[in-house]
């Protein structure tokens, strides 16, 4: 994503005061979450966007110029897709039997075969660096947010043609439908959240996240019309009804990630200090902090599952950061190649 990132300065006093115990919340008891398995997926390449095929059980991991397969069940890499320049993330059209990738550093789109695994053609975007990447099965159309030109360029995919262009009016993040036929995207420098119908491709209007800063991921919640950005430092619960801000639980700093399970009433959040914050949705107005559990430092985007309920981050070991330097003022610390590993996190 545009200001994605996956290394980031260590906050361990953050991860040590994660709590590793969820308590129950009213009525319905939330179960105890924790990281149940580490899948040393290993590798060359940086991350971003991962995404899981619930139905597939298989992994979609974006790693720097080239997209890693792997199967949910045995944790092994089946396919590895290649010639994807800084690649955001992947795009499921498991009706048609196709996939996409947001290459940013080409400023194209890679279709592929989600039987084989293998490409089959490459498709130049209307804008500059797309970055996070949706499909909506109502339209059959492919969606990419271009994270310099502020644009949304629109793929038919049947045809896998290009057949229009969105300007969003500020820097995108995360897309999420609404299951009522709109498009709502994070808009990261505007601080808001904006929104355009998937059909005609007519802007509906834009509208503040405050106090959130920063709106990264986005989770829709279609039965209650919720929506819930990642900001820094809580979740900004967005009424699409009345395009207000309800409520703002408390997550940790710098999220990169998050879902909603509406089937446990469960928000996840991952963030830079190496935990995943817990919320759980009273009603749709009303929430409640559960708990954060530790998962391992540069654990920032996720995906879920929704049949089993468990959540994937990814990460890797990080060797510490270097002398400051004229070019580098504020190095970062370094991943260790070959140990980039995926957590899957359940409950006990």
């Amino acid at each position: 994503m545009f200001r994605r990132c996956f290394v980031g300065s260590l906050c361990w006093a953050c991860v040590l005061a994660s709590s590793l115990v969820l308590i129950s919340v009213g009525a319905a008891s939330a179960q105890n979450y924790k990281v149940l398995r580490r899948i040393p997926v290993g590798g060359e390449g940086g991350w971003d966007y991962l995404r899981v095929d619930p139905d597939a059980k298989r992994i979609y991991v974006a790693r720097g110029d080239h997209m890693m397969i792997v199967d949910e069940t045995d944790g092994k890499v089946i396919g590895d897709l290649p010639n994807t320049k800084g690649i955001h993330g992947a795009a499921l059209a498991t009706d048609l039997g196709k996939g996409y990738t947001s290459n940013g550093g080409t400023g194209t789109v890679t279709v592929f075969d989600l039987k084989t695994m293998k490409p089959v053609s490459e498709i130049k975007t209307t804008g500059d660096n797309p970055d996070s990447i949706i499909y909506d099965p109502a339209t059959k159309r492919v969606f990419t947010m271009n994270g310099r030109s502020n644009n949304s360029t629109v793929i038919d995919a049947t045809t896998d043609k290009v057949v229009g262009t969105v300007n969003l009016g500020g820097r995108p993040e995360e897309p999420a439908l609404d299951g009522r036929g709109n498009m709502y995207v994070n808009l990261e420098d505007k601080n808001s959240i904006m929104a355009f119908d998937t059909k005609t491709l007519t802007v509906k209007g834009t509208w503040s996240l405050a106090p959130c800063d920063g709106p990264s991921a986005l989770a829709p919640d279609t039965k209650n019309h919720r929506f819930f950005a990642a900001c820094d430092k809580m979740i900004a619960v967005f009424n699409a009804d009345t395009n207000k801000v309800v409520a703002t639980p408390a997550i940790g700093g710098d999220p990169d990630g998050n879902g909603f399970d509406p089937a446990t009433g469960l928000i996840f959040a991952t963030v830079r200090e190496g935990f995943v914050s817990v919320i759980h949705e009273d009603s749709p107005d009303k929430y409640t902090v559960v708990g954060n559990v530790p998962t391992q430092f540069g654990a920032r985007t996720m995906t879920l599952d929704p049949k089993t309920h468990h959540v994937f981050t990814e990460t890797a070991d990080f060797k510490a950061a270097g002398q400051p330097t004229p070019d580098n003022p504020r190095p970062r610390p370094q991943p260790i190649a070959n140990t980039f590993v995926l957590l899957e996190l359940g409950p006990q």
